[in-house]
């Protein structure tokens, strides 16, 4: 592989920063040249949050490029939004949990919140697949990255990294309860 380029999206306590290093770890199990690079910002006040990843032998920094991210994998509607607009290319692929933590234009009446249409219209526009998540059977909310990356894993969005390196992945971020809970989230998904 050239190079396939991976922009994750959140909000504060969502889980990106693990969801991110997961990915980024399997892809060097699978044996792919990997690059990655975080943006918290505000994350423990619910601020956004970001990460790049870059995989195969054209992957030389970890910074995107506006527009060029093969995948875009978001944890809240309004950041599916805003990343697919400043990050995935066109014909590219969004994966996205469709939840909703509404900015504060929003909960001022400011701006509308973003709708299932209004991501889907987008995303038809520029002939982007669209991946929507939605797990009521969650444990805990804050496996919401675990249901996307069950997806991410079971459908195949990146080229070159198989189930196992996943689970490696997770084997070494997580441990006790912790990896227990998450590997169960994980595993159920992949089942369905």
């Amino acid at each position: 592989m050239d190079a396939f380029n991976i922009y994750l999206a959140g909000v504060g306590g969502q889980g990106i920063g693990l969801l991110s290093e997961i990915i980024l770890r399997a892809g060097d199990y699978a044996g792919l040249p990997v690059k990655g690079v975080d943006t918290h910002g505000l994350a423990q006040r619910g601020g956004i949050v970001k990460s790049q990843i870059r995989m195969g032998r054209d992957a030389h920094a970890p910074l995107i490029a506006e527009r060029s991210a093969d995948l875009v994998v978001a944890l809240e509607r309004h950041e599916a939004l805003r990343a697919m607009n400043q990050a995935l290319r066109d014909r590219g692929t969004l994966i996205y949990y469709n939840a909703v933590w509404q900015p504060l234009d929003v909960r001022l009446g400011r701006d509308p919140e973003v709708s299932v249409a209004m991501l889907e219209d987008t995303a038809q526009a520029r002939d982007i697949k669209v991946v929507p998540v939605f797990d009521p059977d969650l444990p805990d909310a804050r496996m919401q990255n675990i249901a996307l990356l069950a997806i991410i894993a079971k459908d195949e969005l990146v080229p070159g990294v198989r189930l196992e390196d996943y689970t490696r992945a997770m084997n070494d971020l997580m441990a006790g309860r912790m990896l227990e809970s998450n590997r169960t989230v994980f595993e159920s998904r992949l089942a369905t």
